[in-house]
């Protein structure tokens, strides 16, 4: 019994002798085997892996090998399974194809070398590129080097493309045409800048126009033509000098051998417009020219091709102050101008507009000279002052000191409103500063001329106020006061007390001291009385005549009284 267990091996020893043959084999599931074609049909194609068992593989499978298989010949096939539950092998050649593929991509793309292949298809956002048994996908924005609207003509095509990224276990990869274009054109750039030099003349063909400039094609390689090289007057725009397709002549300006940037100029093949110019345009010079262009700080003016000039806003009126030059002269007008300055190095050329005009201030002077009399509207009002229309354009002002002379400038001005129609002087006109001063008070006399307050003199006043520290007198018919201190009313110091004046009462003082331009007067009971004293010893007396100051004086009193008389 023992003998026939060992002739009828149970179903676990039937396991180990199975394993057993696989032993030592490199065939292991999800790899490429090599097979021998055993049979060829017409739907499959049978083929040995060295199993117990075949393999089937649809005919189909074959269809992009260069020749269909012959029997005994080998090829590689992708073992998927090595017993399927008919006992077959499950085999795959285009799983073999795209493993062949991926691992033949993995091998450029780590080289970074291009990849072979075709645009076959549409999806979303792109392309699909056959690279020979695998499928990529090619962005729309990785097409060209700029954005083509038909595709169509590249699709079906062999041709480079570049691996910009490759995740096999998810079986997604990405390609690029432009990077090999860019690549090509970079070489190409480089070779052509390389025989290119910085000065030099060429010829090219506007290929776009920007609002920045225009890029000329010069064989292989663009060039900017910026707008300020194109000529040198001013171009608002690089439509108004050249046209997409036009054949141009340039000069390299700059050549960038990083960048491979190549800067072109046209403006630099003709001659400078600016040199000499400080000759062709003198200061003081008075010249015609147009408006070019109109900003918030002045006008520019076109005085030649590629030389202009600018008006600032301060230049442009004698009178329009704080006014945007657009309200002042508009754009293309041909205006006449005079040159202020001229720099040459900076290109700098600054001109007026009022210089060429009448200045008002001088027609004013010549018309209205100081001391004649003038009249105007009041057109303002402010706390240091009238404005006076003296014209459309033109005011004088009447400061607040000029308007009466009896009463206080802050009181004065209250008696005037805006539209009044006044008389005034003129007394002082600055052509420099623009400035017209007027004066209505001065239309009558000073009321101070009619009286003597020069130092030293005596003047009569009126009391209008008594304080305790002294009273407050009024002269020359109330056109001025002046405030008498308590020390100033008496030499006698028991008299200096300011409650022996009433208000109305008539004195008299010496002027110590008068400001007529600030019309400020300064008097003193005492200082008339020690002069009095004094001029009396000097008359009536001397230190030899044994009189005493009491006689002295009492003489002179006497003298006074009968003068009086």
């Amino acid at each position: 019994m023992p003998a026939a267990a060992t002739m009828n091996p149970t179903t676990d020893d039937f396991a180990a002798l199975f394993e057993e043959s696989f032993a030592g084999s490199n065939m292991i599931e999800g790899r490429v085997v090599v097979a021998t074609v055993t049979s060829v049909g017409s739907d499959f194609i049978t083929v040995d892996v060295g199993l117990k068992t075949e393999g089937r593989i649809p005919a189909r499978e074959f269809a992009g090998d260069d020749n269909q298989p012959k029997v005994g010949e080998v090829v590689e096939v992708y073992l998927e399974r090595i017993e399927n539950a008919l006992g077959d092998a499950v085999l795959s050649r285009d799983k073999a194809k795209r493993e062949e593929a991926w691992t033949r991509l993995e091998r450029l793309h780590e080289k970074k070398e291009t990849v072979k292949g075709s645009i076959v298809g549409r999806v979303k956002g792109g392309f699909t590129v056959d690279l020979g048994g695998v499928n990529a996908f090619l962005p729309g924005s990785q097409v060209d080097i700029r954005p083509i609207r038909d595709v169509g003509p590249l699709m079906g095509h062999a041709q480079p493309f570049a691996i910009l990224k490759m995740d096999r276990p998810r079986g997604n990869i990405v390609v690029s045409r432009r990077a090999v274009l860019e690549e090509s054109r970079a070489e190409q750039r480089a070779e052509i800048v390389g025989n290119m030099a910085e000065g030099e003349k060429r010829r090219g063909v506007v290929k776009n126009i920007t609002d920045y400039g225009a890029f000329v094609d010069l064989g292989g390689i663009d060039g900017l033509l910026h707008v300020t090289d194109m000529s040198w007057k001013r171009v608002s725009h690089p439509s108004q000098v050249v046209e997409v397709g036009q054949e141009v002549e340039v000069q390299i300006i700059k050549i960038n051998p990083e960048t491979q940037r190549i800067s072109l100029g046209m403006k630099q093949l003709a001659t400078d417009p600016w040199d000499g110019v400080a000759a062709k345009y003198p200061v003081g010079a008075k010249l015609t020219g147009r408006v070019t262009n109109i900003t918030d700080y002045g006008a520019f003016v076109e005085l030649e091709d590629g030389v202009e000039g600018l008006i600032h806003v301060s230049e442009m009126s004698w009178t329009k102050k704080n006014v945007h030059p657009g309200k002042i002269i508009s754009s293309s007008q041909e205006v006449d101008v005079m040159v202020l300055d001229v720099d040459a190095e900076k290109r700098r050329i600054s001109l007026g507009l009022k210089q060429v005009m009448n200045n008002p201030w001088e027609a004013f002077i010549a018309e209205h000279p100081v001391g004649s009399n003038i009249e105007g509207e009041v057109r303002g009002i402010t706390e240091f002052g009238l404005f006076v229309g003296l014209g459309p354009d033109l005011d004088g002002m009447v400061h607040i000191n000029d308007i009466d002379w009896n009463v206080a400038g802050e009181e004065a001005i209250k008696k005037y409103a805006k539209g009044d129609t006044v008389q005034a002087r003129v007394l002082d006109v600055d052509v420099e500063k623009e400035r017209i001063s007027l004066g209505i008070k001065q239309l009558s006399t000073d009321p101070t001329e009619s009286i003597d307050l020069r130092k030293n003199s005596i003047v009569t006043g009126t009391v209008v106020e008594v304080t305790t520290g002294g009273i407050e007198v009024s002269i020359a018919d109330g056109a001025m006061k002046s405030f008498i201190r308590k020390a100033d009313l008496s030499r006698d110091r028991a008299e200096q007390r300011p409650e022996r004046y009433a208000v109305g009462e008539k004195v008299d003082a010496l002027v110590t001291a008068f400001d007529k331009a600030g019309r400020k007067v300064s008097l003193s009971i005492k200082a008339m009385e020690i002069r009095d004293e004094k001029e009396a010893v000097e008359q009536y007396g001397s230190a030899d005549s044994g009189a005493s100051l009491g006689d002295i004086l009492g003489a002179a009193l006497k003298g006074a009284a009968k003068k009086d008389e």
